[in-house]
């Protein structure tokens, strides 16, 4: 699968995307920001999330204030309604976003929360893809709906049972749409770490095998996006942060600028040493063998005619001479000549 002209496949190189979301805090400038240190990093993508108070919860959410924690519910001066409002990104904003991200050169992306929003997407702003969240995974009429845009989908599978995801895969090729990445991901804020699974990518990639795999972590630090990218993840995705003690929703469980670059750089370094499974000695690793293999050596000086014995013979560095593996061809040899003490015997010794 291509996102762009980048291609998307297991244990390839990664496509990294930096999920701003609610982060901008309703500030579109903190939202430039973010693209930036997302474009600084390294990252190929920057993405938001289109809902509004009117297309993510209903009536009877705002007024229980559902979502809140215990921090922001014993606030005075916030509303879950309130936050919502703040922190949505309008059509307008997502607008100029969009033309900011083509501007700095990094990939706009968006997560739709409704049909309208994903035509304002599709249809006017031109988004390489479509990013699903995991609540809407089996929201199968929606999935249609996107589906039918004829652009790739990545779509978070956190929430739901193997049988959902199943559906889901078979919702959106069934129109046609064969361009899809599922993301391996917890739908916890942030997940216990025994929790986070990441076996499933495996678990994906087995019973999709015509589908690549990726991953959307929600974890504290580098370690397991980076953990991922062993496990062959073709894509990362992470929320990201300037300031993990902001005030918003999701900023704790979010990568600063240096974790950003240490995920994009380190996850670069992994993906090359994972390799291939062929078993292959390198140049390298040749020049090496003869430095430190060992090779047969005489023990004690042998002298001319007497038959080779045992304990005539050790195995010492360089790997220059004759194998280890061939001393019992020497016992009961003849010495066609004297040999000195601890030298590497060849074969015109015997």
């Amino acid at each position: 699968m291509k996102i762009g002209d980048f291609d998307i496949q297991n244990f390839g190189s990664p496509y990294f995307i930096a999920e701003i979301g609610a982060n901008h805090n309703g500030d579109v400038d903190l939202a430039k920001k973010l693209i930036d240190a997302a474009k600084a990093a390294g990252w190929h993508a920057a993405k938001f999330q289109s809902w509004s108070k009117e297309s993510i919860f209903s009536r009877k959410v705002y007024e229980e204030n559902f979502f809140l924690s215990d921090d922001y519910r014993n606030r005075t001066d916030h509303t879950l309604e309130s936050i919502v409002e703040k922190f949505s990104t309008p059509a307008d904003d997502l607008r100029e976003l969009s033309n900011y991200c083509a501007s700095v050169g990094i990939d706009f992306c968006c997560t739709p929360f409704s049909k309208d929003e994903a035509d304002l997407l599709v249809d006017e702003l031109k988004v390489p893809f479509i990013k699903v969240a995991s609540m809407d995974c089996n929201n199968y009429q929606f999935l249609d709906y996107l589906a039918r845009k004829g652009i790739p989908v990545v779509l978070s599978t956190g929430l739901a049972a193997l049988h959902e995801i199943d559906r889901a895969v078979e919702t959106i090729q069934k129109v046609g749409n064969d361009q899809l990445v599922l993301l391996h991901c917890v739908a916890q804020y942030p997940p216990k770490l025994e929790n986070v699974n990441l076996n499933n990518i495996d678990l994906l990639r087995d019973t999709f095998p015509d589908i690549e795999v990726g991953y959307s972590d929600h974890t504290i630090g580098t370690a397991i996006p980076l953990a991922a990218l062993a496990k062959g993840a073709c894509l990362i995705e992470k929320h990201v942060t300037l300031d993990k003690e902001m005030f918003g929703w999701d900023h704790k469980v979010s990568a600063t600028p240096d974790e950003m670059a240490k995920i994009a750089t380190e996850g670069m370094d992994i993906v090359k040493s994972l390799g291939n499974k062929r078993r292959i000695v390198s140049p390298e690793d040749l020049t090496t063998r003869e430095a430190y293999r060992r090779s047969i050596v005489s023990a004690r000086a042998i002298p001319e005619g007497k038959v080779i014995e045992r304990a005539d013979l050790d195995v010492k560095r360089p790997g220059t001479g004759l194998s280890p593996e061939h001393i019992h061809l020497l016992v009961g040899r003849l010495a066609r000549r004297n040999i000195e003490a601890d030298v590497v015997i060849s074969e015109d010794d015997y």
